[in-house]
């Protein structure tokens, strides 16, 4: 089929990766504009950006796609059907009628839980034991439309918003595959998603990203996994320089109790909870600020966090 390919992260690139080798024709591919990337702020192309250019694929980087001149020339592309994977911009009606056949979404979740921008950060955030990946028709709503294909995974204990996205894109990609090929013959059926059950994965807050030991051990580990690898949840830790910022970046629940935030062991046990309630998490990555993320035991090696320290 004639397809456009609007995506910009690194999530995007297996699905069109997936449409080249499928054999359709894809006439531009849509990303958001180069930005600043990285500690030295350079100035770099997007991921899809990068990957669409490197196999000579036209590329627009359009700062809105809902000027009248960007929904012109996308109107008269001709497609047959257009791509959507974590583009970053809503489109209009307009953009979304274009195409003979319409816009088709990969999504990160399965709808109608987790409409929105981060559906993997708030399964993860929200202690969800399932979540999934799934193609839908794009309508004028928030992630409202019908369903055409699903493919349900589980959410392990271990799992990092990082694992979970890198399990999910090949995954994704490979349903909208089989998805546009049942749409060539004619077979791709459409499914109304659940009238109840609706949540929203609005975009992660800065203020989400600090630590807060007073929750239960199950939802600070929660909320360490599900922000790992970005933004990273962070607490301060003591030094004789005075606080430090800390990332957090994968942990486990334990046993232990203590006033919440109290260093239980030399191995990082952290005390969690109410005051009067018990629990503990051990984290098991960490990363000082300006330094590279390390397994506890090296962190601990250079900057020791010993048993009845307390963090904030």
């Amino acid at each position: 089929m004639r397809l456009a390919f609007l995506g910009t992260p690194d999530f995007a690139v297996p699905t069109l990766a997936a449409l080249i080798a499928a054999g359709h024709e894809i006439v531009c591919v849509y990303a958001q504009p180069a930005a600043p990337r990285g500690r030295g702020q350079s100035v770099r192309p997007t991921p899809v950006q990068a990957f669409a250019e490197a196999r000579g694929l036209p590329v627009r980087a359009p700062p809105s796609l809902r000027a009248p001149k960007e929904v012109a020339a996308f109107a008269v592309l001709g497609l047959d059907a257009a791509v959507v994977v974590a583009y970053g911009q809503i489109l209009v009606p307009e953009i979304l009628a274009a195409p003979r056949l319409g816009c088709f979404n990969l999504h990160a979740s399965l709808l109608p839980r987790w409409r929105g921008a981060a559906p993997i950060q708030r399964a993860i955030m929200a202690g969800d034991a399932l979540t999934g990946i799934q193609v839908m028709r794009m309508t004028a709503g928030l992630d409202e439309g019908p369903v055409l294909g699903s493919i349900s995974v589980p959410i392990e204990a271990s799992d990092t918003a990082g694992t979970l996205h890198d399990r999910l894109a090949p995954l994704g990609a490979a349903l909208m595959a089989s998805i546009l090929a049942a749409m060539a013959r004619g077979g791709a059926i459409e499914n109304p998603q659940p009238a109840e059950g609706a949540t929203y994965a609005r975009k992660i807050k800065p203020a989400e990203a600090r630590i807060a030991f007073d929750q239960t051990a199950e939802r600070v580990d929660w909320r360490i996994r599900g922000l790992s690898p970005f933004p990273g949840a962070w607490f301060l830790a003591p030094s004789d320089r005075g606080p430090v910022r800390v990332k957090a970046l994968l942990s486990r629940r334990e046993t232990g109790a203590g006033e919440p935030g109290l260093v239980l062991d030399d191995g990082l046990l952290i005390a969690c909870g109410p005051i009067g309630e018990s629990g503990a998490v051990r984290i098991l990555r960490a990363q000082r600020e300006g330094r590279a993320a390390q397994d506890a035991a090296d962190f601990l090696r250079g900057f020791p966090l010993k048993a009845g320290q307390k963090l904030s």
